[in-house]
Formats: C-alpha cells, sequence, structure tokens
C-alpha cells in the first residue's frame, strides 16, 4: 500500500486526486456540520414517520398525527363558506337595489359577479364585457331592455327568447324581405342609416321616412328611439348590435337576426344572478 501523499505547505494528506498538477486535501468536514447532516437525518425519518409519506400500493402511509392536507384544505374552504355566508344571505334577501345602496353588501355581489361573469358570460360578451357583432357590449349606456339594476336582473334570471322560461323577454322583427319591396328596403335603410349619420344618396331619405312610419315606428317609436318594452333599440345612436351602414340595416331589415340569450336563474340560482346583475351594472354603462 502506497504511503499518503503529504502537502508540503499545509502538512495534510491529500485525498490521491489530481488534475492538472493540483491536489485536493484531505481536510475532515467541522463537526458542527457533520452533526447538522446527521440531524437532517433524523429529522427526516421522523418526519416520514409521523407523517403521510411511505407511498403503498394502493395508498399511502398515514403517519402517527393523523395529518391530511385534504382535510386541512376542507376545513379551511368550510371556514370560508362561514365567513361569507352572512354576505350571501343578505343578498338573498335584499333586492337588487338595495344591495347597491349598502357598500360592503355591493363589493362582496360585484366580486362573487365578477367571478360567475368570467366563468358564464365570457364566451358571448368577451373577457372585458366589450361584447361583438350579435353580443351586446355591456359597459356602454344602450340597453335593448333597459339598464337598470332591476332590468338587467330580470334579463339575466329569464333570458331572452328562451323557449323554456315563461318569463324571458320575447320580440319577434318581422322579416320584411317578405313584405316591403327590395326599392322600400333600399329607402327604409337609408332613412335609418340617416337618423345617426351620412347616408350615400340623400334622395332616399324623404320615401324611406314614410316606408318607416308605415312599418318600423310602432316598435321603433316615431323618432327612432327605440321601445325597450319591446326590445326595439334605438336608431338614432351610432351603437348597432349587427353592424352599421345602409347594407347591414338593409339585411336585418330584409332577414332579421334574432339573438337568444339563456335563463340564468334556472342554473345558477337567484343569489349567483344577483350578483351578475350587480357586476353589470358596475361596469359603467348602467342607468
Amino acid at each position: 500500500m502506497s504511503e499518503k501523499h503529504i502537502d508540503e505547505v499545509s502538512g495534510v494528506a491529500t485525498t490521491g486526486h489530481e488534475w492538472d498538477g493540483i491536489r485536493e486535501l484531505d481536510n475532515p468536514m467541522p463537526r458542527w456540520w457533520v452533526w447538522t447532516f446527521y440531524a437532517t437525518i433524523v429529522w427526516a425519518l421522523a418526519y416520514t414517520i409521523a407523517y403521510p409519506a411511505w407511498p403503498m400500493l394502493t395508498s399511502a402511509t398515514k403517519g402517527l398525527l393523523g395529518y391530511s392536507s385534504r382535510v386541512e384544505i376542507k376545513n379551511e374552504l368550510a371556514a370560508a363558506d362561514a365567513a361569507k355566508q352572512q354576505y350571501v344571505d343578505a343578498v338573498q334577501a335584499k333586492t337588487v337595489s338595495e344591495i347597491e345602496a349598502d357598500d360592503s353588501l355591493r363589493e362582496f355581489a360585484i366580486a362573487a359577479g365578477g367571478a360567475a361573469f368570467r366563468v358564464n358570460c365570457v364566451q358571448c360578451h368577451g373577457s372585458g364585457a366589450e361584447g361583438s357583432k350579435g353580443f351586446p357590449n355591456l359597459n356602454d349606456d344602450d340597453w335593448l331592455w333597459g339598464g337598470t339594476p332591476e332590468q338587467i336582473h330580470q334579463t339575466v334570471a329569464h333570458g331572452i327568447r328562451f323557449a323554456s322560461d315563461g318569463d324571458t323577454h320575447v320580440s319577434d322583427m318581422p322579416a320584411f324581405g317578405e313584405i316591403l319591396e327590395p326599392k322600400q328596403i333600399t329607402e327604409v335603410s337609408a332613412y335609418v342609416a340617416s337618423l345617426s349619420g351620412p347616408v350615400n344618396d340623400q334622395s332616399l331619405v324623404e320615401p324611406g321616412r314614410q316606408v318607416y312610419a308605415d312599418n318600423c315606428a310602432s316598435c321603433h317609436g316615431e323618432d327612432g328611439k327605440g321601445n325597450r318594452e319591446l326590445g326595439a333599440p334605438n336608431l338614432t345612436d351610432a351603437i348597432w348590435l349587427y353592424g352599421s351602414g345602409e347594407e347591414a340595416i338593409a339585411a336585418q331589415v330584409r332577414a332579421p337576426k334574432l339573438g337568444v340569450m339563456p335563463a340564468w336563474g334556472a342554473r345558477l340560482g337567484d343569489v349567483k344572478v344577483k350578483e351578475l346583475a350587480v357586476f353589470v351594472h358596475s361596469l359603467g354603462g348602467g342607468e
């Protein structure tokens, strides 16, 4: 057996390893480090005995302390539910307007309604409630069926043209392509477009006014500002659900598109519907 190499400078034996002429000193680890290392081993063994740790075929060891992270989470969720139950009960007992009059309850309803909106409503109205073609923007003040808290609640709860709900909003615009002549549709489209902006042919506006009075004023009003009792939109602003311009208006007059919104009351319950109504109203477009 060869003798250990001794470093000339330090007088300490080396391990026998050498890299490019550099040798590694065989200094022992500090005793405090060694005992700390042993302590971690003891701690690890004690931990696996006290807590669930060792995997088995169908489960794991339970641990002497009987701890379960799932039970802990379940208890925390139960405590959170108990803490918010007072707010849920208050939402259940009050009207939407009464909820909005209570600052703390309104804040709770907005948070809960926002969560429900992100799960159930963004698919149509968008993550920012800005809507898209055929789906209303909930941030503006143009409301087909009214934008008060109670009116929003009614719409959310019972939907629009949702056949299985007897209290749903219903309005059916006739397909005037089967009623009016093509020329009349061109004229009335020009007139309707003129209510909110310039038109291509001003000579069509006056005859279109008469077509409108004979066929459209009963729902949209003589002034074109709509009728929320019927869900008839305001035709005098620049907000268009199915596109603006004379061609888009003519297409809607000829063969109208009629959207459907689910009745969320039966699906989500009255509390969640109230929370949704408060949230939507808080977006800034409500009245």
